[in-house]
């Protein structure tokens, strides 16, 4: 699965017709549908709650099956799902989703329901890979061969491209930034885990540092408060961030101590894979560089050999929210 990294313009480059392609990005709270040739041709797109298993499966099998009907037959399906994904190409369950905190979700054969049934080709990957094949078809990291793609959100994931391949793993799990450790018996993780990034770096830990500094502190945090009444524990992570963007000084200190954890993962990422450039996307980062400036801090004080020889930038991404579903589209044109 060579990666095009040259090709821009539409979701099979620029040279020739292209053809008509659907992607589906199901998410943790919401599924996205797209069809199209290219991001700047999408003739249809639409957006979907993430409820119960079957009834979400089945909403989005009709809205498929009413393009088909509307706007003619497409060539391939591409999907992008939360997981993780048994994406093994011999496996019996491949295309299930092993493991998930969604209820009822874990165990569903997403390939099978939404794409192995129609006759046309289809393929599946992980939402967050999805996102960085977007981001280096279309987006921050266009034209680059080497580089990892880091989702900043709820939790953190990540998307790994190198020498042009997206790089699955052996089960499909590759690129799980999350979920290193970053403090030894630190807080615990959903994972099972204690001290994993994720717990650190991410827009659950920003709420959760936020928290503890409005209580302790409320005198720093007057503006971070008078939008939750008073109560620091109805703060939500949207919140922090509206507060920090208008210099409230503990919302400021907040995402100063995710992005140190973040740019110190991103050291030891770039130690091991010595990537082009590092692209942040997810929720967190309409923050910009209240995140990514003390990101690049830590970064470089955690590669203290980056004078030596050059090493990773660290970008946001630009494909926005967009980035999941058109890379589900481009899995489609990668059949």
């Amino acid at each position: 699965m060579k990666y095009e990294s040259s090709v821009g313009g539409s979701l099979g480059g620029n040279a020739a017709p292209q053809p008509m392609l659907a992607g589906v990005e199901l998410g943790g709270t919401k599924c996205v549908c797209i069809l199209g040739t290219g991001p700047q041709d999408v003739r249809a797109q639409v957006s979907i709650p993430t409820g119960q298993r079957d009834s979400t499966l089945d909403r989005i099998n009709s809205v498929l099956d009413g393009w088909r009907d509307t706007h003619g037959p497409f060539e391939a399906l591409g999907l992008a799902s939360f997981g993780p994904i048994d994406l093994r190409p011999q496996s019996k369950t491949f295309g299930y989703i092993t493991s998930t905190v969604k209820p009822g979700w874990e165990g569903t054969d997403v390939f099978g329901r939404l794409g192995g049934h129609r006759n046309l080709p289809a393929q599946i990957n992980t939402d967050v890979n999805g996102a960085a094949l977007a981001e280096g078809r279309w987006g921050a990291a266009r034209g680059l061969d080497d580089f990892a793609y880091i989702t900043v959100g709820t939790g953190i994931g990540g998307g790994i491209v190198i020498g042009g391949e997206l790089i699955r793993g052996a089960h499909g799990i590759s690129g799980e930034l999350g979920h290193v450790m970053a403090v030894r018996d630190g807080h615990p993780c959903g994972c099972g885990a204690k001290g994993c990034l994720e717990q650190y770096a991410s827009g659950k830990a920003l709420t959760r540092f936020a928290q503890f500094e409005a209580a302790t502190r409320p005198g720093d945090g007057e503006h971070l408060l008078s939008l939750v009444g008073g109560d620091p524990h109805k703060l939500t992570g949207p919140l922090v961030t509206k507060a920090a963007m208008a210099g409230d000084p503990i919302a400021v200190d907040a995402f100063s101590q995710i992005g140190y954890w973040l740019g110190r993962g991103l050291a030891d990422l770039t130690q091991i894979l010595d990537p082009q450039i590092l692209v942040v996307g997810g929720g967190v980062i309409e923050a910009g560089e209240l995140l990514l400036a003390p990101a690049r801090a830590a970064f470089a004080e955690g590669l203290p050999s980056r004078a030596r020889f050059p090493v990773a930038d660290i970008v946001a991404a630009s494909m926005g929210n967009t980035a999941g579903v058109v890379g589900a589209a481009d899995l489609a044109r990668r059949r």
